[in-house]
C-alpha cells in the first residue's frame, strides 16, 4: 500500500515538473496569444462573415487545450491547486469561458476574453508586479484616505468661492469634486476652466496651482513611491525564495563535508586512549 502511494506521488511529481518546464509554457503563451486575436477578430463583423467558422473552431480547440492543461494540473496538485491564487484565477477564466452562449448566464460569455489575463500568471516578471500591486495596497490606501481629505477641503473652498459665478462647475459639492478631480488630471484644466475663472477671479490661479500642485504632482510621486517600494520588496522576496530553493553546489558540498571531516578529527583527538 505505501508503495504504491510513494509512486503515485513521485508520478504527480514528475507531471507537475513536466508542466512547469519551459517549453510547456512556452507552448501555453503561444495559445494565449492566438487566442487574444482570435478575441479581437471576432469584433469585426466582416471578418466573421468571411473567416467566422473556422476562427470559432480554432477557439474552440484553444479552449480544450486550456481545459486539459487544468485538468492535467489538477491531477498533478489536487484541490491544493485551488489554494494558490494563480491557480484559483486561472481555473476561473477557463471555467467562465465553458459557459454556454445561451441561458441566463449568458451574458458570462462576454468575460471571455479574461482568458487572455493568463499571460500574467504565465510571464513571470507580470506575475511580480501583480504580486507587488496587491501587497502595496495597504500603503496605497492611506494615500488615498489623505488624497480623499485634500479633495474634500478643496472642494468645500471651491464651492463657497466660485460656485455662485460658475453654478455647472462648482454649484455643488458633488460638482465641486468632479471638476478638481478634471483637473487633477489636467484634461482641459487651463483653457477649459481655470482661465474662464479668472475672468471673473483674478486671483483664481492663488487656488488652482498649489492644489495641482499637491494633488497631481505630490500624490502621485507618492503612490508611483509605494508601488516602486513594493515591487523591490517583491523580488527580493522572491530572490530569497529562488536561492532556498535551489540545491547546494557540488562546491558547497565538498566544502561542508571538508568541513564535517575536520570536526570528526578534533573528536577523536580529544577522546581517551583506548586500554
Amino acid at each position: 500500500m505505501n508503495t504504491t502511494l510513494e509512486l503515485n506521488a513521485h508520478w504527480r511529481e514528475r507531471l507537475a515538473a513536466w508542466l512547469e518546464r519551459p517549453r510547456f509554457q512556452y507552448f501555453i503563451t503561444a495559445l494565449i496569444l492566438i487566442n487574444a486575436v482570435i478575441l479581437g477578430l471576432e469584433t469585426a463583423p466582416s471578418v466573421m462573415q468571411r473567416w467566422g467558422g473556422m476562427l470559432r473552431l480554432l477557439d474552440h480547440l484553444i479552449l480544450g487545450c486550456f481545459v486539459i492543461e487544468i485538468g492535467l494540473r489538477f491531477i498533478a496538485h489536487g484541490w491544493r491547486l485551488l489554494r494558490d491564487p494563480w491557480g484559483l484565477f486561472d481555473t476561473l477564466v477557463i471555467a467562465i469561458a465553458l459557459v454556454p452562449a445561451s441561458g441566463p448566464l449568458a451574458v458570462l460569455r462576454a468575460l471571455r476574453v479574461l482568458r487572455v489575463l493568463r499571460l500574467i500568471s504565465i510571464v513571470p516578471s507580470m506575475k511580480v508586479v501583480v504580486q507587488s500591486l496587491l501587497s502595496s495596497l495597504p500603503g496605497m490606501g492611506s494615500i488615498v484616505a489623505l488624497l480623499g481629505l485634500i479633495f474634500y477641503v478643496a472642494a468645500v473652498i471651491a464651492t463657497q468661492l466660485f460656485g455662485e459665478a460658475f453654478p455647472e462647475w462648482f454649484g455643488t459639492l458633488g460638482d465641486s469634486l468632479y471638476t478638481l478631480f478634471q483637473v487633477m488630471t489636467l484634461e482641459s484644466w487651463s483653457m477649459g476652466i481655470v482661465r474662464p475663472v479668472m475672468e471673473e477671479f483674478p486671483y483664481a490661479w492663488l487656488y488652482f496651482i498649489p492644489f495641482i500642485l499637491i494633488a497631481t504632482f505630490m500624490m502621485l510621486n507618492l503612490f508611483i513611491a509605494v508601488i516602486v517600494d513594493a515591487i523591490q520588496h517583491q523580488r527580493e522576496a522572491n530572490t530569497a525564495a529562488d536561492a532556498a530553493a535551489e540545491p547546494a553546489s557540488p562546491q558547497a558540498l565538498l566544502s561542508e563535508l571538508q568541513a564535517l571531516r575536520s570536526e570528526l578529527q578534533e573528536l577523536r583527538k580529544q577522546l581517551p586512549p583506548r586500554d
